[in-house]
């Protein structure tokens, strides 16, 4: 914990910055957005006040609770809101820090001396989006209360009761005119606050959905070590415990966790003030600075390098690492497209000697670790070598354009914003395909043979496949370290497989695919997934298409019931359908369906490819049964 602030945290603390009316006319500006995205972040602007007196060594607990209706109780066991009269303002603290844009104790540092809350507005505009919202406040004997609707008062705070516990309660309902939806996901809330359980050590955080009768508690007294034990639980790992260094210098905490797997994916994951910084920033620089002059060292130290071998790169000694790099500051700068990047730039330095000094003495300590872990980055520096050589080899044939791979059926246009290229599985579909496609804009790639598993694979073997290679120079951008999504030749790239258990594992093998190498393909929303029909029903010579049993269900209905004159075919693959009939079904922009493959959250990403694509059986059983009710149209 941050060492205690013992200034008192009172009504005198609580800085005035401007109104509220702003908030209800442009939420996304304040929250992000109105979907779903930015309903949660309602609790977790809540939930981050609580956070916030955790790390001022004043609260232990912290509960949130899904009530029956969707609305949302939090409980903490911190001070209690301040409730006395605020010297400017001449109502309660209480009043005006749930009324009044940033009004809180997080200005000036006063009140907290680190805050986390992305945007630091925190609770008015919970209670601003909100069609009720009742905060109770216990402390210094008494319980007090005031209630809200719609960010508006209902009468002044009031002295409800007598306690002599403290802490606060906040319930609000969030408001159906401004949310597009208003049903809360347990599995969103339930990631978010096991992250935060992780982050802030010893914290207790209790998750209740009173809808399902569910409950969690999450306590990690191993905090991030714990985290990282946990990214990994379903990955080999190349030593049992996880590398834990903590320190701090001139006010700034630094905790990191790490530990190697048996992969060939590196997972950082690094946080500011409990803000997952997707962006990285100063933080993780220092890091991997660190992380890769320490290992250097040692293995020069201890003859695992020669003296005239050339240093190990950063990315040979990340191969197959989690880690998780968390820091706490008191004025955190937040940049980058998403503000999720950390500019402190003092940070990098302080993480970088932190790390140089922890990491040293536990590899003086611990050589066998060391040395399991020199030889792994030994390893991925020659698979490094050989890739580099493969890539050029491919990069090669990209450039002499009359060698793309022979089955591609390229398209006409030169313009990559209008083209799109359907990958399929086998000549069958593959002929239909061509056949039935829009020449000008619509390119075919049919894939022969297995596609790897790129899960179980270095960069150097995958380059070796003909499938893999075939669709890197089809694409035209790269792979890996070189992958360039300005270049691509086509705007959409489809996956079109039947719809049964075998495509679904050629989607699944295509999809680790682009995730490991060819990343910003589906972080820009360039990999899609075609849904062909699962029926075909025919009446008098009309023919229907059904995408789903309820549809197939709808369209017998709609033609009068189910009698002798209606046929219905059930398609196995698409090779059952001729070029027409996939024109019209799967591939006509007019009338077809695509899903767009998107990755919300990389570490959730990261642990369905390593449950689905790698060794363990037992991880990927329990993930298929946990999910067989979610699944449709599975035909085993």
């Amino acid at each position: 914990m941050m060492e205690q602030n013992k200034q008192n945290y009172d009504e005198s603390q609580i800085q005035v910055l401007e109104g509220l009316e702003a908030v209800r006319k442009r939420p996304g500006m304040y929250i992000g957005s109105t979907s779903s995205r930015g309903l949660h972040h309602l609790v977790y602007e809540i939930v981050d006040n609580s956070i916030d007196e955790a790390l001022a060594g004043y609260c232990s607990r912290i509960s949130v609770i899904v009530n029956k209706d969707n609305s949302i109780t939090v409980v903490d066991d911190g001070r209690g809101m301040p409730v006395g009269m605020h010297p400017k303002m001449g109502k309660s603290a209480m009043e005006v820090i749930m009324t009044i844009l940033h009004a809180g104790g997080k200005f000036g540092g006063g009140g907290y001396k680190v805050s986390g809350g992305l945007h630091g507005v925190g609770a008015s505009v919970v209670n601003a989006l909100s069609e009720v919202c009742i905060v109770e406040s216990k402390r210094e004997g008494y319980i007090w209360k005031q209630e809200y609707r719609r960010g508006i008062p209902v009468a002044p705070v009031e002295k409800v009761g007598e306690s002599n516990e403290q802490g606060t309660t906040t319930y609000f309902k969030p408001d159906s005119d401004i949310f597009d939806e208003v049903e809360f996901d347990y599995e969103i809330l339930e990631h978010r606050l096991r992250e935060l359980a992780f982050l802030n050590k010893g914290i207790i955080i209790e998750l209740v959905d009173e809808r399902e009768d569910k409950k969690e508690t999450f306590h990690y007294e191993g905090g991030i070590k714990s985290f990282v034990s946990y990214l990994n639980r379903n990955k080999e790992v190349l030593h049992p415990e996880p590398i834990y260094v903590e320190g701090s210098k001139d006010d700034v905490l630094v905790e990191i966790a790490l530990q190697y797997n048996d992969s060939y994916a590196e997972n950082l994951f690094s946080f500011a003030n409990n803000i997952d910084t997707i962006e990285g920033g100063t933080h993780l620089s220092g890091f991997k600075n660190a992380l890769t002059r320490v290992f250097n060292d040692y293995a020069k130290k201890f003859g695992h390098l020669k003296e005239n071998d050339k240093n190990l790169q950063g990315e040979d000694i990340r191969e197959g690492l989690t880690a998780v790099v968390s820091v706490k500051i008191s004025e955190p700068q937040f940049e980058g497209q998403t503000k999720t990047k950390l500019g402190n730039s003092e940070v990098r330095g302080i993480v970088e000697s932190i790390m140089n000094e922890e990491i040293s003495s536990f590899l003086e300590e611990s050589p066998s670790v060391g040395k399991i872990i020199i030889e792994k980055a030994l390893m991925a520096a020659r698979a490094r070598d050989a890739a580099r050589k493969a890539r050029e080899l491919t990069r090669k044939s990209v450039l002499e354009r009359s060698t793309l791979p022979g089955k591609l059926a390229d398209c006409s246009s030169k313009n990559p914003d209008e083209c799109e290229i359907y990958i399929v599985e086998g000549d069958s579909a593959g002929g239909s395909a061509k056949q039935g496609r829009d020449r000008k804009f619509q390119a075919i790639l049919p894939l022969r043979g297995k596609i790897m598993n790129v899960e179980k694979q270095r960069l150097d073997k995958i380059l070796n496949s003909d499938t893999i290679r075939s669709m890197i120079t089809a694409f035209g951008a790269g792979i890996g370290k070189d992958f360039d999504v300005e270049k691509i030749r086509y705007n959409r790239i489809i996956i079109m497989t039947d719809a049964d258990v075998d495509g679904a594992h050629i989607r699944t093998l295509l999809l680790t695919f682009f995730y490991r190498y060819m990343r910003e393909l589906v972080d820009q929303g360039h990999v899609y997934i075609a849904q062909p029909p699962l029926y075909k029903i025919s009446k008098n010579k009309k023919i229907f298409y059904a995408y789903s049993d309820k549809e197939l269900d709808d369209t017998i209905s709609d033609l009068g019931g189910k009698d002798s004159s209606i046929a219905i075919q059930r398609y196995k693959g698409l090779g059952e359908m001729n070029a027409e009939q996939l024109w019209e079904t799967t591939m006509d922009p007019e009338r077809r369906i695509l899903l767009k493959a998107t990755v919300e959250d990389a570490m959730a990403a990261d642990e369905i490819f390593t449950i689905l694509m790698g060794d363990k059986v037992e991880p990927r059983r329990e993930f298929i049964q946990q999910n067989a009710k979610k699944v449709t149209n599975l035909d085993i």
